[in-house]
């Protein structure tokens, strides 16, 4: 083989995974999911559940907004396809900037509070994905409605 067919296969599977998008119907799945993973959540806090529930919930969460992040709309034109990665910019340049801050602002609380300081905030790859998915729907949804 060729090393120009190698780039031009490894080029083709790369476009093809960038421009991967789940069929606008699958929209309505992720937000069912995420309902009911969200619903789930909340009613667990008033039943005793074994320990593997909440991360299950968790995952099921994620996936729910993954799924809505990653659908069709009904209208899937070049200009919907740049709000989308602006939406994806974004919310990647948040998250680096909360996961950054949030630690910082935990220990002023403590301080503010007058609690003892914790040497380290660690927090869950579940809260940085949450609030990357959160806020990339968020502004995706925010921008065509401001620009249509």
């Amino acid at each position: 083989m060729s090393k120009k067919s190698i780039c031009d296969k490894e080029r083709s599977r790369i476009e093809k995974m960038n421009k991967f998008q789940l069929a606008y119907k699958y929209k309505k799945v992720g937000v069912v999911i995420a309902v009911v993973a969200f619903a789930l959540m909340i009613a667990k806090k008033f039943v005793d559940e074994p320990e593997w529930v909440k991360p299950i919930l968790s995952n099921f969460l994620l996936i729910g907004f993954l799924i809505i992040s990653i659908s069709k709309d009904k209208i899937e034109d070049e200009y919907i396809d740049s709000l989308r990665a602006q939406s994806y910019r974004l919310a990647f340049i948040l998250s680096v900037v909360y996961s950054l801050i949030q630690p910082l602002i935990n220990y002023f609380v403590d301080v503010l509070l007058n609690e003892e300081p914790k040497e380290f905030y660690d927090f869950s790859y579940f809260q940085v994905l949450f609030f990357m998915l959160v806020v990339q729907i968020m502004f995706f949804t925010q921008m065509k409605r401001f620009n249509s």
